[in-house]
């Protein structure tokens, strides 16, 4: 048998790092609609993620701006996050920049 995973304290400070396509978002939704699309698709996959609430998760005005840098049309491809859960829940989304 394998061993089994030991579930997660809610109360401990969980940070991580991941890469998130909205390729999606280029095609799924009309012209007008693509970059709101986009933070749509980065709230809901840090929250299927980080195992939180939709109201408790903050998008960084940075990673905001990088998403509408070249308008509503075009977004970019992917985008690398970090994203932190602190202990009361809020669930922190910050742009990663290149080190």
């Amino acid at each position: 048998m394998a061993p089994r995973k030991t579930p997660e304290r809610r109360g401990e400070e969980l940070e991580r790092e991941y890469v998130i396509p909205l390729r999606a978002s280029q095609h799924q939704p009309s012209r007008r609609r693509r970059a709101g699309h986009a933070v749509e698709t980065v709230r809901r996959f840090v929250l299927r993620h980080m195992k939180g609430k939709p109201e408790d998760v903050w998008i960084d005005p940075r990673l905001n701006e990088h998403l509408w840098e070249h308008g509503i049309q075009h977004i970019p491809s992917f985008v690398r996050v970090k994203a932190i859960r602190f202990e009361d829940g809020l669930i922190e989304v910050d742009l990663l920049t290149g080190e």
